[in-house]
Parts: structure tokens; sequence; C-alpha cells
């Protein structure tokens, strides 16, 4: 039974997280990524599986290529912790569940989840009732994007230390986004301390993609016009790395989608491959 919500995160947030759970329910292991938590906020209709935007194979490749960003970014995360950085930002958090299902590594870092108010609500509420809790070194911090409130500065007022460095995660969310509007926040970025981190994903443009993906990708983008968030922007590799550089990043790289297919999917037998479409940037500060 789905829980009642007068608050929710977006759909784009919840197809994300079901996606990481159905890796788990219908693929054979070894999982890439074991992520049922999700799940369990999003508190979906009992036949959630059976919405068209969930058929187990026709979204196998999509699904894929979540749950193989998700591991990069906390293979990412646990590797910088290793090294000593102590905070971790999450750019439209949306239902990550880094915190609850990685405590050994979370709690080491003071993680910061950003996102809109309404959504930030509707997961403390969502949190306490399942009994994860806030613990105090996961803060949840509202920023309203659309009235171009100052994200930087609400990170401080809720402890983030602008003299140390960061681990900086925006998923899923530049194509959302006018270009313009993610160069801004790459300079708010570059301002961090030095040895900050950055893991930002992009779409590439529709003829960079294998022709196998390209139905999925017009689907994709037919089903968030459709909820009235667009797709608005795409990015060549060079083009991404240009506007980074343009930034001030000190170090820029380009990680591509088919490098992480080969990371974690290469040994498998169930023939289970992520999708192209959808690539990394990594930059230093």
């Amino acid at each position: 039974m789905a829980v009642e919500q007068t608050q929710a995160p977006d759909n784009t947030a919840v197809r994300t997280a079901l996606w990481r759970a159905m890796h788990v329910q219908v693929d054979p292991p070894p999982h890439v990524l074991k992520d049922e938590i999700g799940l369990q906020l999003a508190a979906p209709d009992a036949d959630w599986r059976h919405r068209p935007d969930m058929d187990p194979h026709t979204t196998s490749r999509l699904r894929a290529a979540i749950v193989a960003r998700a591991r990069f970014i906390e293979d990412l995360i646990t590797e910088q912790a290793d090294r000593g950085v102590t905070q971790y930002i999450i750019l439209g958090a949306g239902l990550d569940t880094f915190a609850q299902r990685r405590p050994e590594v979370a709690s080491r870092l003071r993680v910061f989840e950003i996102d809109q108010p309404e959504t930030q609500a509707w997961k403390r509420q969502r949190l306490v009732e399942l009994g994860y809790g806030i613990p105090d070194w996961l803060r949840l911090v509202p920023v309203d994007f659309e009235t171009n409130e100052d994200w930087l500065k609400k990170l401080v007022a809720t402890g983030f230390d602008s003299d140390r460095p960061a681990v900086i995660v925006s998923t899923g969310v530049t194509m959302y986004l006018t270009k313009d509007a993610t160069a801004a926040t790459l300079r708010q970025i570059t301002g961090l301390a030095p040895g900050s981190t950055l893991a930002m994903t992009f779409l590439l443009p529709t003829e960079l993609l294998d022709d196998t993906d390209r139905p999925g990708l017009r689907a994709s983008k037919e089903g968030a016009q459709a909820s009235g968030t667009p797709f608005i922007s795409f990015y060549t590799p060079p083009e991404m790395l240009a506007l980074a550089r343009e930034a001030g990043f000190a170090d820029v790289r380009h990680v591509s989608g088919g490098s992480l297919a080969e990371r974690y999917f290469a040994d498998r037998t169930d023939g289970l491959r992520p999708s192209s479409g959808e690539d990394l940037l990594l930059a230093t500060t």
C-alpha cells in the first residue's frame, strides 16, 4: 500500500530509486549496487513493477546505467574518504540513500544533501518514519533553486567548512538546467578549497548515442516533457570539459558511460549492459 504523501520528490527521483531496487529484484547477482532503501522511501503502489517505465526488459539498459553511475560515485566517495576528505555534498539529492546504506563510510564524513524544500521535508519525515532518523553527520539542506537561493550560503549555515576540501556530486541534474546555470554552478564549486572533487553527469546529444539507445532517450525526453521537467541541455564531452576549464577547474577528466560498462559489467553472463547517452565530468580544484 502506498504511503499517503502531501509532499513528494519529483517523478524522476522516484523512478531512479525504483530502478535501483529493480536491479536487486530482477537481475541475477552479482549486483553492481544493492539499494532497496529508496524503494522503502518512495513506498509506491504494490503493482509498481508493472508500470510501463519499469518494464524489466525494455528498461534494462537504463536500469544498468543508473546503478553504474551510482556505484561509480560510491567508489569515488570511499576513495576520497580514505584520503582524508571529510565533506560530501550531493546537489539535487532526491532519494539518495548512501547515508543509510553505507553508514560505515558516511559516518566518517559530514554529508550535505541539497534539494528543494518540499522534497527535503518529505524525506526527513520518511527517514524518521522508517526508523533511520537523521544522524548528526547528515545534513538535509533545503534550497529553493527556483528563487535562485544561494546553495553555498545555505551549506555554510548548516556547518559546511569552506576552508576544507569536499566531494561534490551532481547526477541527473544538468539536463534540466540551462548551460548558463550549469556554468554558474561550476564557477561556485571552483571557489571551494583546493583538492575538492566534482563528479557531474551530463547527457550526450542524440547523434553520439548507440543506435539501440536512441529510442530510449526519445522516450525519456517525452516523459520528462510530459511531467513538466523537460530536458533542455545536452553536451558533447569536449564541450563539457571546456565549460569546466573556463570555470576555473585545475584538472578535468571525461568518464564515459562505456568505461563504466567495462568496469562494472564486463564479466556478467546475463548480457546486462548500461545504455549509452550519459557520461561524467570528473574535475578537481
